[in-house]
């Protein structure tokens, strides 16, 4: 799914950076169509660079990796280590039962709303690429104050 939406950047005239590991490019091959490629040894190493380069982050369908980049980068949003948007693209409800437990924490009192919060979440890409601009372009602002 990466590659195909690097590849997509890229023909639409963005840009595109790509980080993986030795051992992902063993598995997969690199993805040489990159206007630039990091390769890094480890996947902790991995999702450390690609949170440094990073403005916000944007999850899409997907299994195990995904869930799991997901809720550090919402777990480093709630400890305050980060200010950067984090979007979810519903793709036909993919992550509705993952959406109805998180609001299943909130009401058992393990997730405060505002944490909740931190999740944006939209079944519509442009207008979910809009609302995490927006958040984008809040939080530089904040900072510079």
């Amino acid at each position: 799914m990466m590659g195909h939406l690097a590849r997509a950047t890229l023909a639409a005239g963005g840009h595109a950076t790509g980080v993986i590991t030795r051992a992902l490019i063993q598995k997969e091959g690199p993805y040489e169509e990159h206007a630039r490629l990091q390769v890094v040894t480890t996947m902790h190493q991995r999702k450390q660079t690609m949170a440094k380069l990073s403005d916000a982050f944007l999850v899409l369908p997907g299994g195990f990796g995904s869930l799991e980049e997901l809720f550090e980068i919402l777990t480093l949003a709630q400890l305050n280590l980060h200010r950067k948007p984090c979007g979810l693209l519903n793709v036909r409800g993919y992550f509705d039962l993952l959406l109805e437990f998180l609001d299943h924490c909130v009401s058992q009192g393990f997730l405060p709303l505002a944490d909740r919060r931190l999740l944006i979440v939209g079944s519509n890409p442009r207008k979910l690429l809009d609302e995490i601009e927006k958040r984008t372009a809040k939080t530089a602002a904040s900072n510079k104050h």
